[in-house]
């Protein structure tokens, strides 16, 4: 079977202000099978941000397990998101999900993937999915050379993507913690 393409996801860090969004095409081979998919979500009281590429049943799943967990936590995004992690690798359904997390709070910014990966990005900049290194490499040169607030790099580089890359389209959430 194809697999689902069809994301970008981009989260950008200017000052106090973090912001996170993606457009909202889902591709199944060179097919547009949706184009206004809301991939970004607030979660834990509306205190964390979190974008998923992959699957978007495996994205939900993941999202319950790392709400699951933030509440266990009390919100700590980083004991929670290593927390998921470590129950990605080694559970052995959750092993097969295809999904890969960008979640961020008002200090942190963190890429979970299903190999038990948390990182965080340098330069407050988090991009994933098929335009994401377009997303990033213009997020970078916003963030560097002009005094645009970070919902405004993430808007201006996800629209920089959707122009290059086929598996992005120009209708966009973004959502944003100040």
């Amino acid at each position: 079977m194809e697999q689902w393409h069809g994301t970008t996801i981009l989260s950008v860090r200017r000052g106090a202000s973090v912001a996170l969004g993606g457009d909202g095409q889902v591709t199944l081979g060179n097919v547009v099978l949706k184009g206004g998919a809301k991939k970004v979500r607030r979660l834990h009281n509306d205190r964390i941000l979190a974008g998923f590429a992959g699957g978007t049943a495996d994205a939900f799943t993941l999202f319950e397990r790392f709400e699951g967990k933030l509440d266990k936590h009390q919100g700590n995004l980083l004991r929670s998101a290593v927390e998921l992690a470590k129950d990605w690798r080694t559970d052995r359904i959750l092993r097969r999900l295809e999904a890969m997390l960008v979640v961020a709070d008002r200090e942190k910014s963190l890429v979970i993937t299903g190999m038990g990966d948390v990182l965080e990005p340098e330069h407050g900049i988090v991009a994933i999915g098929s335009g994401g290194p377009y997303a990033q490499a213009a997020a970078r040169a916003l963030l560097e050379h002009t005094q645009l607030a970070a919902r405004d790099i993430v808007d201006q580089a996800l629209a920089i993507a959707a122009e290059i890359c086929i598996y992005t389209n120009d209708r966009r959430t973004i959502e944003v913690l100040e």
